[in-house]
């Protein structure tokens, strides 16, 4: 009888505990209060790529700038109102990041399936961007569920906390370190430029002004697309197949064929840490496969919000009504 009292006072201690300092995120988080969330998540990305193959970097981006900016918490999501300022207009985001409608009509049929407001913009947000990667040939990984919805956002910290194209390696270092990740986590999660492209305002510097790190046939096809001045929203491929998940990045930084400056930064050609990563990575596409996925999972682990924290949105870019 004492034992038993033991285990329950040690029962609610957890619970208490679990509550202060939030609940761990599971990959069956939805099993029960949600059976049909994955895959229908799983059949709108797939819907969305198909439509638009582009869609699927889009919604890989959208994810990796929601976690840099004060953790995974789908905050990057909310509109502008006449108190707040969010992240969408900050300079990393502004006319660049989209998949917005993507993830509204994703919530609103999960509000349907599971009949009220059960899945979070976070975990949509997450497990979207997995089903990208796999759409476009990778390889699937488990995510991680169970965040909840920030209530506010700040343009200033997405302007300071996101990375930028245009930073050198050690800015890019100390940017990842201070969000808990490595060099390593640098490298690997880089590699999701294996989907996608970027606007010419991005690359133009890179374009006119590092002759010395890009390859002339290789620049002379991006002159075509992107002048000088002018054309800022032009786009051209982060690496030659921008629709498929393989390790044509890592062999265009090794070819100096890296579209952004940050990019050709993870590979200088003096036989560093990171230029040992990126030809390990060119060279081992499955093993690029398999620690992207596990290089996901961290990323997405990123101070999210649990337990009470924060709330589950009705509707993705505004908070519940109190």
């Amino acid at each position: 009888m004492q034992m038993a009292v033991v285990l329950v006072y040690l029962t609610v201690i957890a619970a208490a505990l679990a509550s202060a300092f939030g609940a761990e995120l599971t990959a069956d988080y939805y099993s029960e209060t949600c059976p049909p969330a994955l895959s229908t998540i799983k059949l709108l990305v797939g819907a969305a790529i198909l439509r638009e193959p582009r869609m699927g970097a889009s919604l890989v981006r959208l994810h990796f700038h929601d976690c840099f900016v004060n953790g995974c918490d789908g905050s990057i999501l909310l509109d502008d109102t006449d108190d707040t300022i969010g992240e969408k207009t900050a300079k990393p985001n502004n006319n660049s990041v989209r998949g917005y409608d993507v993830i509204d009509t994703i919530k609103s049929a999960l509000n349907t399936v599971c009949l009220g407001n059960v899945v979070s913009c976070a975990d949509i947000v997450a497990v979207a961007a997995r089903d990208s990667i796999v759409a476009l040939g990778g390889t699937s990984y488990d995510v991680l569920l169970g965040r909840r919805d920030a209530t506010t956002a700040s343009i200033d910290d997405a302007n300071n906390d996101i990375p930028t194209p245009f930073m050198d390696l050690p800015a890019l270092l100390a940017n990842f370190e201070s969000h808990g990740l490595s060099l390593h986590d640098l490298v690997v999660l880089s590699g999701g430029h294996t989907l996608g492209y970027s606007r010419c305002l991005f690359y133009r510097s890179r374009l006119y002004n590092e002759t010395d790190t890009l390859d002339p046939a290789y620049a002379a096809s991006l002159d075509e697309r992107c002048p000088a001045s002018g054309d800022d929203d032009a786009l051209s491929a982060l690496d030659d197949t921008p629709t498929t998940v393989d390790s044509d990045y890592y062999q265009g930084l090794m070819q100096g064929r890296a579209l952004l400056h940050s990019d050709q930064q993870l590979y200088q050609g003096g036989g560093g840490d990171a230029d040992d990563l990126v030809k390990y990575y060119g060279e081992n596409p499955s093993k690029f496969w398999e620690d992207f996925g596990a290089a996901m999972v961290k990323m997405g682990n990123l101070s999210p919000l649990t337990g009470d924290e924060g709330e589950v949105r009705e509707n993705c870019r505004v908070v519940n009504q109190q």
